[in-house]
């Protein structure tokens, strides 16, 4: 079907799409709808942990689909619960609230630990709300996560923001400390802050600012969002730096393209009360059998140390390229990597390499300076040097 069939303007406009549909997927594999095939090193921006149709997802659709779909989260049901107990089995954390978004999760974190400020008043007996969050994080687009985030311009795009969200700088204690007050209820960050260019939270810092947290009774947030499930080598990102925080978000990669995300708590700040907090498919058991089959999967023998297998071989064969380009390195977190251009060519690369025939390249660049790389955790060396053959290429004629 040629792309002029389609009745794109049905769609709301909300970002710049190319003149493409994709039909099918398999693996790291897209095919559009002029049977064009794409290796894709964006994954859905690091949704599918397990790449484009994996059977165990399929499975898992097709079974509980047949089953059960939406009793209503009034009621518990059987994949819920199960999810929710791998999840606390395999974390820190006692307790488990699934919604269906990042954004959603991370919603939810910021009224837990509003609520726990209420609970845990300040010494002149007010309630604690302020939470402080980094320059440059992204925590989602609900008017109150963009609040949250440090994004230039999301400050005005819809004012008046949320109030409650001082900023300070990444890998940098001091400028934690200095914003704290006795309103202060919380400090939340990503451990990789992965739209400003993969930037990963030092493991020094992030144990100074457990111990910080610790000393003013503050809570730790951690947006695991696209950190977590596998995607650093670690099951989730707060474990390389041997800490535990107090309430974690995940998203992105639980549900492996399916709409699932859950903010996780320690027993004592897990403390809405009925009413409180919920959502209508909340738990839904269709979308968290596909989060137990996804996390089955990550927790095999053998998994994530082949995340960090692959992510340092990415890395690796990144370097390469620098060599060989003249760029200015690479940076990341098992497969979350991004690529130091050293100039604003990204978003010339990333057309050009989706241009490319007879195959495809699908990339990334969250700044121009900058390619990010997503690929699924079971990526093989194979798809790495093929892409960054591609890439190679592509760098070379840029040059002339």
């Amino acid at each position: 079907m040629e792309f002029s069939q389609y009745d794109i303007n049905a769609l709301m406009q909300i970002t710049n799409r190319p003149n493409i549909v994709f039909t099918e997927g398999s693996g790291m594999w897209l095919t559009d709808n002029n049977g064009k095939r794409y290796l894709d090193y964006l994954q859905g921006w690091a949704v599918n942990c397990l790449g484009h149709a994996p059977k165990c997802i399929v499975d898992a659709l097709a079974a509980q689909g047949a089953r059960l779909i939406n009793p209503s989260p009034a009621f518990y049901n059987e994949p819920s619960i199960r999810l929710a107990s791998m999840l606390t089995a395999h974390s820190c954390f006692d307790r488990v609230f699934f919604a269906n978004s990042g954004a959603e999760a991370n919603e939810g974190a910021i009224k837990l630990a509003r609520k726990w400020g209420k609970v845990n008043k300040n010494a002149a007996g007010e309630n604690r709300y302020e939470i402080i969050t980094f320059n440059h994080g992204f925590h989602g687009r609900t008017l109150a996560t963009m609040s949250a985030s440090g994004k230039t311009g999301w400050d005005t795009m819809f004012a008046p923001q949320v109030p409650g969200f001082p900023k300070a700088e990444l890998n940098d204690i001091a400028s934690v400390e200095k914003l704290i007050t006795d309103k202060t209820v919380g400090v939340m960050l990503e451990p990789v802050q992965g739209e400003s260019g993969v930037i990963p939270a030092q493991r020094e810092f992030m144990q100074a600012l457990r111990a910080l947290t610790k000393k003013h009774n503050l809570l730790l947030i951690v947006d695991e969002v696209q950190s977590g499930m596998g995607r650093s080598g670690e099951l989730f990102a707060y474990q390389l730096s041997g800490i535990e925080p107090d309430i974690m978000t995940l998203g992105k990669g639980i549900g492996g393209g399916v709409p699932l995300s859950a903010m996780l708590a320690r027993e004592e700040v897990a403390v809405f009360e009925p009413g409180e907090q919920g959502g209508t498919y909340n738990g839904n058991p269709v979308m968290t059998a596909v989060g137990a089959a996804v996390l089955e999967e990550l927790l095999k023998p053998g998994f994530l140390q082949s995340v960090k297998d692959q992510g340092n071989y990415l890395g690796a064969q990144l370097l390469t390229l620098c060599d060989k380009h003249g760029l200015e390195g690479e940076r990341g977190e098992g497969l979350l990597r991004a690529l130091k251009l050293g100039r604003d060519i990204g978003p010339q690369i990333v057309e050009a390499a989706r241009n490319l025939e007879p195959v495809g390249l699908l990339l990334n660049s969250p700044r121009p300076d900058l390619l990010r790389f997503m690929p699924s955790l079971n990526v093989t060396k194979d798809e790495i040097d093929q892409m960054i053959a591609m890439l190679s290429d592509i760098l070379e004629k840029l040059k002339s």
